[in-house]
């Protein structure tokens, strides 16, 4: 749905109003798995399915600001900072939750297995209160979006789809940005794999001493990764100015080459918890980093929204690809082990891949001498 929706959204001239529906859409879909029982699989399951949508949904357009709020040398760093507030938030709900799981009695929920169940249940609708509260101050402060003057009509579909056409025709003819899609697309291929099925192979493959060291050993592997996460993208967007972007993300892919042959070896939960905070270092980064290297590269246009959803759809084909080839790799060798050494592969080609990139960025798309003009349009 993202391509056609952000055709939409550009045409129209609106793109705050799709964000603010996806990202309701995901709070209260977050807040109704509260109701989440086997009574009531095909109710939760819906609220599953709606909260995902929300989520991956809101994030095209609110990715697709990051254009129209700063200017060219602005963006690593912007990019950077929304990720590590991001990250921070996370871990402070998370431990708010954990608290009130582990200790049900202090909130008054009693004692026991189904007091700590009724706090996991609560848990999901503070997450979704959260997620609708704090995106108020985006809201707020966000421009609509640029002012097309197009008019609401029945023809609305087809239009957003001949702007997406646009777009698409455009961006195969930029060799630079097509370039950088590709190898985006490749390793970001390994990287989200590696991000979801993180705790799996915690779990799985380390020696832990019993199922609780295994609990807690899998929950503060969750928050280092988080908390480096925010060092590493400060370091990145750091690393980028001095270096530039592409050779910075060439190296962050080389890390996380290393990353997959020594996870191939590890063993024991220390080893775990070291290489856990080596993957939070260079997730931040590569993360982030992306994001601000493809708004760089795209030429100055109003159209921000449908670039975007090409890099969000890139992603995710991504991530569906990855998890694939993971699973089966998994299925027929026996180990996960496997398949994470596996990953390689793509890191590797992901580093080919961006030694192909033009260095030379195109002429500024919204620096301050030339697109003053265009920012008056929101």
């Amino acid at each position: 749905m993202s391509p056609l929706l952000s055709g939409i959204a550009d045409y129209v001239g609106n793109k705050k109003k799709f964000m603010q529906f996806f990202c309701y859409l995901g709070s209260a879909s977050c807040i109704g798995l509260f109701w989440f029982s086997l009574d009531a699989i095909y109710f939760s399951l819906l609220c599953y399915f709606l909260a995902l949508i929300g989520f991956w949904g809101s994030l095209v357009f609110y990715n697709s600001y990051l254009p129209d709020i700063a200017y060219n040398e602005q963006q690593d760093k912007a990019s950077a900072r929304g990720f590590s507030m991001g990250y921070i938030g996370s871990v402070v709900l998370l431990l708010f939750n954990l608290w009130m799981v582990m200790k049900p009695e202090f909130f008054g929920l009693g004692e026991g297995g189904e007091a700590a169940m009724l706090a996991m249940k609560i848990s999901f609708v503070t997450v979704g209160v959260w997620w609708a509260l704090f995106s108020q101050y985006s809201f707020y402060y966000l421009p609509v979006g640029p002012k097309n003057n197009n008019k609401i009509t029945r023809n609305v579909l087809l239009n957003g789809f001949r702007e997406l056409q646009k777009v698409q025709k455009s961006l195969l003819e930029n060799i630079q940005l097509k370039r950088y899609l590709s190898a985006f697309f490749v390793y970001s291929m390994a990287v989200q794999t590696v991000m979801l099925v993180a705790t799996y192979f915690g779990e799985q493959e380390i020696n832990w001493v019993d199922s609780t060291e295994k609990t807690m050993g899998l929950i503060v592997s969750i928050l280092i990764i988080q908390l480096v996460a925010v060092l590493g993208a400060e370091l990145t967007s750091r690393s980028s100015a001095r270096f530039g972007n592409i050779p910075t993300l060439i190296v962050i892919n080389s890390i996380w080459l290393v990353i997959c042959i020594v996870a191939y070896t590890i063993k024991e939960p220390i080893q775990f918890y070291i290489t856990a905070g080596v993957v939070g270092l260079v997730m931040g980064g590569i993360q982030s980093l992306s994001r601000s290297t493809y708004s760089k590269f795209l030429p100055q246009t109003k159209d921000t929204t449908s670039y975007f959803s090409f890099f969000d759809v890139t992603e995710k084909i991504g991530i569906v690809i990855g998890m694939m080839l993971y699973g089966f790799i998994d299925q027929i060798t026996g180990s996960m082990r496997n398949s994470v050494l596996f990953l390689v592969v793509f890191f590797f080609l992901g580093i080919v891949l961006l030694l192909r990139v033009p260095r030379k960025l195109p002429k500024e798309n919204n620096s301050p001498e030339n697109s003053d003009a265009l920012k008056d349009n929101f």
